[in-house]
């Protein structure tokens, strides 16, 4: 039975029933007997990510997204970076939107010549410049649902006309967004990317990519990664599996929260501005009311400088100054010095990613606790 509930599907799908159990056990096992007529991945070993433990956990994250398949991985990074060489020759030219994740940035412009691709940058808020960008190897177009830090929301269905009328692969990393709020595959997207280690587990105690596609293109990516050794370890599957069960619950708890949270910065005399799709002068919030079933637990606020940034940082007692995100507890991050550290300083600004800009991954705490924990911090902070 194909049940159309989301939470439904975040706590049965992939659930095995193994022995009668109700939580998914953990193969901890490396190595499996070998069947006859089994090709190299299909072997049961744990380095090709096909233990029960992955099978488990692949169908229930392909079951979230409205995929055929998934496949699961060590990192986000490991799934992004794995996808695109399964999917690309070199030569192959990548449309990647600007002011993606810094880590994604940062191998597309730095690491991806070296291998014999190219890369253009363009502004998926700007669709009249992205023909000009074309080449004659043009064969992805790379995006996020919501982009990481500025909240930024493409018309999505634009991006996937204009990949159909020039023979692009669209691509999208969908981890801001989450499974709650967005479904691309849905929308014409061909492959969806998470940093499995953010919204999806949502406890802060992994570190875990996936992406989900059609069977065909997952087999692709899984030969790759096989080869790579992008491996998740059955330990991880188990927390990942445990954690989407509340997937949901969280999301839209976190969600509401970063509204209010963005709509009471707004009125602080230190912030100069704030960044949440649920803001009316938000650049993307049409096309976040468009495409999104909420405007997401992320949001960023501009301080006059970094000396005001790491004050305020320094002086949350609830929010933690942590790099990461998606997690229960709200998290508090400079770009400049974390997710965008390793950007070129010029390009940053470019993208309008300035040294006063703190990003905040919101999480299930109170909201009035919130408040007065960022109103203390603020109080330090000259307007």
């Amino acid at each position: 039975m194909k049940h159309k509930g989301f939470s439904t599907r975040a706590v049965h799908a992939g659930e095995p029933r193994i022995q009668g159990a109700l939580t998914m056990p953990i193969f901890q096992s490396s190595t499996f007997e070998t069947r006859d007529g089994e090709s190299y991945d299909d072997i049961r070993y744990i380095r090709l990510n096909n233990t029960p433990s992955h099978d488990a956990l692949h169908a229930k994250l392909a079951a979230l997204e409205n995929g055929e398949a998934a496949l699961v991985t060590s990192s986000g990074m490991a799934a992004i970076t794995t996808t695109l060489l399964a999917i690309m020759e070199p030569g192959a030219h990548v449309l990647a939107q600007t002011g993606l994740y810094g880590g994604t940035s940062a191998w597309l412009t730095n690491e991806c010549p070296k291998l014999g691709f190219d890369v253009t940058h363009i502004s998926c808020l700007d669709s009249s410049k992205w023909e000009k960008a074309l080449t004659p190897q043009s064969r992805v177009f790379y995006c996020e649902t919501i982009s990481n830090p500025l909240l930024e929301v493409a018309d999505l269905e634009e991006v996937v006309s204009f990949c159909k009328r020039h023979g692009l692969l669209p691509v999208i990393d969908n981890t801001f967004a989450s499974p709650v709020l967005c479904n691309p595959l849905d929308l014409g997207f061909e492959l969806v990317l998470h940093s499995a280690t953010k919204y999806l587990n949502g406890h802060t105690d992994i570190v875990a990519g996936c992406v989900i596609g059609s069977q065909a293109r997952i087999d692709q990516i899984r030969h790759k990664l096989n080869l790579f050794g992008g491996t998740l370890d059955p330990h991880a599957c188990f927390l990942l599996q445990r954690g989407i069960k509340t997937l949901e619950l969280r999301v839209k708890a976190q969600s509401e929260n970063a509204s209010v949270l963005a709509n009471w910065l707004a009125e602080m005399p230190q912030v100069r501005r704030v960044y949440h799709p649920s803001l009316t002068t938000h650049a993307s919030h049409q096309n976040a009311k468009k495409f999104l079933r909420g405007y997401g637990a992320m949001l960023a606020f501009e301080l006059a400088d970094i000396r005001a940034a790491k004050l305020f940082c320094d002086r949350l007692e609830l929010g933690v100054y942590a790099p990461s995100l998606g997690g229960v507890e709200t998290l508090v991050t400079l770009p400049v010095c974390t997710s965008h550290a390793s950007v070129d300083p010029v390009q940053r600004l470019e993208m309008g990613i300035g040294d006063g800009l703190v990003r905040v991954s919101v999480g299930i705490e109170d909201i009035s606790d919130l408040k007065d924990d960022f109103l203390r911090a603020l109080s330090e902070v000259a307007s």
